[in-house]
């Protein structure tokens, strides 16, 4: 629970410098199966779009962490759908990963699109000034 608080307390900090001088930027490296870190990348995601609504985000899934946006699987599916109406929110799931479990990309919620590779998806919005987490515990 410190960890959440610590990681909730620097995102803020972290909100109001970037705020003040160059755009909220942020990729997303989730990986995990684990659904308390599905549940919490939907909360930062919720809480920065709130605060800054002109924040660009994006979540890139790879490895297991792709039941986050398969239907029938997310515990997170409604809160992701949602979020995926932002038009500064964007969920990208890599195409690789998909192959290696056997994941169609209709069977991913609505909103969620795919990218040829997750890692390289990232390489590239860093390239473009995106800020990067690690979405894990």
């Amino acid at each position: 629970m410190k960890k959440y608080i610590f990681l909730a307390g620097t995102l803020l900090l972290v909100n109001c410098l970037i705020a003040q001088s160059k755009p909220y930027n942020v990729v997303f490296d989730l990986t995990s199966k684990d659904t308390v870190d599905h549940q919490m990348v939907v909360k930062w995601l919720n809480g920065i779009s709130k605060d800054d609504p002109t924040a660009k985000l994006e979540v890139v899934f790879y490895a297991q962490s792709l039941d986050m946006v398969t239907k029938g699987k997310s515990v997170v599916a409604e809160e992701v759908e949602q979020l995926a109406k932002n038009k500064n929110i964007a969920f990208r799931v890599c195409e690789v990963a998909m192959a290696k479990q056997k994941i169609e990309k209709g069977q991913l919620l609505n909103g969620v699109e795919t990218v040829p590779d997750g890692i390289y998806e990232i390489v590239l919005k860093q390239r473009e000034g995106y800020g990067y987490i690690k979405a894990a515990r």
